[in-house]
Order: structure tokens, then C-alpha cells, then sequence
């Protein structure tokens, strides 16, 4: 005997679903004509120093995130450091969904350090000018600014390698902590980005005229990283069509990833330099004129690794609190990817938080 049919709860679904039918009509039609995208780094900040292109902004506190009472007058200033090759607004993509906001609603003073987009000015830049020539200068301008003579800095993947060598070429500036996040080490494990930086593609053939590897060579070497996660990205965003909030977060994220900026000429040399001797992995790096050690790193130290990055898989990030010189080293893995540590839902629950207890308490 067939079971009774519920005619309110059939009659229920079918409105539901016409009405998710009319959303995703919409929703498809503003993303077909590229209409009301949505606003991405929202948190206010400030210009609190700058060199060249280089900028460095002070987020401020009271923009209305809950910032969580301390037993000291001060707000403990964190650095942001970002890679090279893409726009560092991913820390601040939306209210609800922002870095930035998480660390402000915890009573940290944050900073981020914006190193522009490159052109034929910027094409000779190395390594060593971010290290030796910005990053000591931006430290400094922190600490001045938030009245401490301790900043704890805080880079994200090659920014991670940039906030490294900087420590560890300046083990005299006010480094209170170094963390890492997504950091690759051995660069001989990075799979496709290997083979774009290990010397055996002519750098003429990925450099334009101006002098830098052009933004559409980066993305299509990420891109080879994870061939079907577009098509997966699409089926997803159909099967959510009908949801403004999905479909929102899927324009900024989906708007950042592909808002690449050249890499400066002058740093792929270098990047080759460390394919050859395994990136960080010796302990080692030629930086400039001389040979920095990441034992001359005695600070706390953390190093963040994502259990599920494609970019920087686990065997090429790991080992770092080996290779310094702190006493107090810890390596932390969490759930996700290269980027769901910092943004989405399970960043605000579970890396983020773990993040700032560790700053904190340090």
C-alpha cells in the first residue's frame, strides 16, 4: 500500500524550489553581464608609511568588529605579509569573512604591507630589495606607529619566504614572533611551479616587455596545479545559483583568484637559486651579496601548514621548526587549503583562532 502523500509539505517543496528556479535565473544573468559585484577590503585603514610603491596601512579597531578586552593597554601590532604575485585584499575579502576583521575583533593591531604592482621600475627587484630594503624599514615604521618596540610578523606563502629571510638576515630588528603560513620549503616538491622556476623553461620566454613574468603565465601555472577545479568551482556555483550569500562569496573569491599581478623579473633568478639548493630546506640562502641562516632566527616562531594544499603540499612545507633557531618553534597543521586557512567559514572556527591563542599567549 503506497504511504499517504503529504499535500502541504509536496505543495512546500514545490515553491521552494520554484522560487530557488527564479533566484538562479537572476543570479546567472547578473553573473553572465558581470553585474553588482560586490566590494571586497572593506575594513578602514590608513596610510601610515610608504616607499616607491610599497605601502603600509594600519587597519582601524573601532570600524564595529567586538574586540575582546585585554589586561594591557596595548594591542599587540601584527605585520602583514604578503606573496608577490597576487593582491593581498584575500586577508580582508568581506565582512564576516576577513583576517583582518577576526584579528581586530581579537584586540590585535594589525598591519598590512602592500608591495604594489610592478612594472618597468620594479623589474630588476630581487629578493634581497624586499628583505634588505623594505621589509626592515616597514618593521620599524610598525613599531614606531604602534608605540611597541615588538611587532610580530606574519607572512603568507612566499611572503612566508620573504618574512623568513628577512628575520633571519635582521636578527637585531624588533621581531617579537615570525609566523608562516602556506610557506613552501623545499621547492623541489612544488610539482607545476616547479618546473615554471627551476631554470629549464628560458627566462626570455616568460618575461614581457616590461621586464616581468606577466600575470597570465602565473595563472596558468596554478591552474595546472588542480586542471578540473574550475569545471568542480562551476558545478558548485550552478548547484548554488539560487543563493545571493554563495553566489557573493563566489564573485570575491572568484574575483581575487584571478586578479594576478606580474612577478618582477629580477626574482626569478633567485627563485631558480633555490630550486637548486632545495629552497629553505639547507638552512641556507644566498640573499644578495651574502648567505643568510635561518638558525639566526631566535624568536617564537610558528609555522601554519594546510593538510589539504595543492600549491604548497605538505612535503614541501614541512620542517621549518628544524631548520630555525628558536627554542620556542611549533608547527601547526589545520584542515584546508592554500587559502581556506584565512578565508570561509572554517578559517573563522578553526585556523584563525588557533592563529591568534598562539599570538596571544605569546
Amino acid at each position: 500500500m503506497a504511504a499517504p502523500v503529504d499535500v502541504a509539505d509536496l505543495l512546500s517543496r514545490v515553491k521552494r524550489d520554484m522560487q530557488r528556479a527564479r533566484f538562479r535565473a537572476r543570479n546567472g544573468i547578473k553573473l553572465a553581464v558581470g553585474a553588482a559585484r560586490p566590494n571586497v577590503g572593506l575594513t578602514p585603514k590608513d596610510e601610515v608609511w610608504a616607499m616607491d610603491k610599497v605601502r603600509l596601512y594600519r587597519y582601524r579597531g573601532d570600524h564595529g568588529a567586538r574586540e575582546e578586552s585585554r589586561p594591557d593597554a596595548r594591542r599587540p601590532p601584527v605585520l602583514l605579509v604578503w606573496s608577490l604575485i597576487s593582491r593581498p585584499y584575500a586577508f580582508d575579502l568581506q565582512p564576516k569573512n576577513s583576517c583582518v576583521e577576526f584579528f581586530l575583533g581579537r584586540g590585535l593591531d594589525v598591519f598590512l604591507l602592500d608591495w604594489g604592482v610592478p612594472d618597468e621600475l620594479e623589474a630588476g627587484f630581487t629578493l634581497a630589495t624586499y628583505c634588505d630594503d623594505y621589509l626592515p624599514r616597514a618593521v620599524s615604521a610598525v613599531a614606531a606607529e604602534a608605540g611597541s618596540d615588538a611587532v610580530t610578523v606574519y607572512g603568507y606563502s612566499l611572503g612566508g619566504v620573504l618574512a623568513l629571510l628577512y628575520a633571519a638576515g635582521h636578527p637585531d630588528d624588533p621581531v617579537a614572533n615570525l609566523i608562516t603560513m602556506a610557506t613552501p620549503v623545499d621547492f623541489t616538491r612544488l610539482g607545476p611551479l616547479f618546473a615554471l622556476i627551476d631554470g629549464r623553461i628560458p627566462v626570455q620566454n616568460l618575461i614581457d616587455a616590461t621586464g616581468n613574468v606577466p600575470p597570465a603565465v602565473l595563472l596558468n601555472a596554478f591552474r595546472t596545479l588542480a586542471p578540473t577545479r574550475e569545471l568542480v568551482n562551476y558545478a558548485n556555483l550552478w548547484q548554488h545559483l539560487w543563493n545571493d550569500r554563495f553566489v557573493e562569496g563566489y564573485q570575491a573569491m572568484n574575483g581575487w583568484l584571478h586578479d594576478q599581478i606580474p612577478l618582477p623579473g629580477g626574482v626569478l633568478p633567485d627563485l631558480a637559486e633555490l630550486v637548486a639548493n632545495r629552497g629553505l630546506a639547507s638552512g641556507e640562502v644566498r640573499l644578495g651579496r651574502r648567505t643568510v641562516r635561518l638558525a639566526d632566527i631566535t624568536c617564537p616562531f610558528l609555522s601554519v601548514l594546510a593538510e589539504a594544499d595543492h600549491v604548497v603540499p605538505l612535503d614541501a612545507a614541512t620542517g621549518l621548526t628544524a631548520l630555525v633557531g628558536s627554542k620556542d618553534a611549533t608547527e601547526l597543521r589545520l584542515p584546508g587549503g592554500h587559502v581556506s586557512l584565512f578565508v570561509g567559514r572554517p578559517a573563522q572556527t578553526r585556523s584563525l583562532p588557533a592563529i591568534v591563542d598562539w599570538i596571544v599567549g605569546h
